[in-house]
């Protein structure tokens, strides 16, 4: 049988692997657990919502200042495979990074199939250089901003890193102070087989677009790459796959497995400010790392 990418022969082979919820046990649904935390930070934690950065009714942000002026500042772009969820269900990502005094941005965007990856994409720069030009005024200092995002939510902050800042956007050609992917997708082709197609319709020239893997330009920002060690090996994939070329154009970064992690849990510690994750972002946005 001819593969349809790689050594994957079926669309079933590639389910297996791309849908983290083929994995769960009987009964575990891990939205549950941050629709509880998402509705602790906003009740809890000052905040804005619903702050618009772009024209569209979906581009907006959910920002969560820190207690303290002039705080460093991280913008999380959540995942839901580019066709579901909202910032809504990710608030809870404030709870660390808070406690550690940082601000935390959460982006809202427009949703496959009434929009197509690329625009995704631009949706995300543009909350991105609106965070930049405008976070001063929420009490954030843009010369500190990170970005991060979890799987969809990678895999566009991946194409945030690949943007051309400067030339675009008028910016700093590298405006971001780190960046922080976790269980991101970095070469589309494959989705293109998988039981998600028909809601993010690929082609072969957006898979080109929008793969980073294969668009990675030198970049001075710190990255950590990470996912969980419970996944399917394709985030495993992934990840390295994605590492390798952010390494080859002479970039730094650290690739590392989070132990016993699955996809939905790989991102928990932006909860807890005790985290590797919250205290890496800490350490490099406040210029502590060794």
């Amino acid at each position: 049988m001819q593969p349809l990418y790689r050594n994957f022969e079926t669309q079933a082979q590639i389910d297996t692997q791309y849908n983290p919820s083929l994995a769960l046990a009987a009964g575990d649904n891990p939205m549950q657990h941050f629709a509880r935390r998402a509705v602790e930070a906003r009740s809890t934690l000052q905040n804005s919502l619903d702050v618009p950065y772009g024209p569209t009714l979906a581009e907006t942000l959910d920002i969560f200042p820190a207690d303290t002026p002039n705080a460093p500042v991280f913008v999380f772009v959540h995942g839901g495979y580019w066709r579901a969820l909202s910032s809504k269900d990710f608030s809870g990502i404030a709870l660390g990074l808070h406690a550690l005094g940082i601000t935390a941005v959460v982006v809202n965007y427009a949703l496959c199939p009434y929009v197509i990856i690329d625009e995704i994409v631009r949706q995300t720069r543009a909350a991105c250089a609106w965070v930049v030009r405008n976070i001063a005024q929420h009490g954030g200092d843009p010369s500190r901003v990170a970005i991060g995002g979890h799987s969809a939510g990678g895999h566009l902050c991946a194409m945030a890193l690949q943007t051309e800042w400067a030339r675009d956007y008028g910016l700093p050609q590298n405006p971001f102070a780190a960046a922080i992917l976790v269980s991101g997708l970095y070469d589309l082709a494959l989705l293109r087989y998988s039981y998600l197609q028909p809601m993010i319709q690929l082609d072969e020239a957006t898979v080109r677009r929008c793969s980073p893997a294969f668009n990675v330009r030198p970049c001075a920002t710190p990255l950590w790459i990470t996912w969980g060690g419970a996944e399917s090996s394709e985030f495993a994939h992934q990840s390295e796959l994605y590492y390798g070329a952010w390494l080859a154009l002479g970039n730094q970064a650290l690739l590392e497995e989070q132990p016993h992690a699955n996809h939905f849990t790989a991102i928990h510690g932006f909860e807890s400010p005790s985290s590797p994750i919250c205290q890496w972002l800490n350490n490099t946005l406040k210029g502590t790392v060794p």
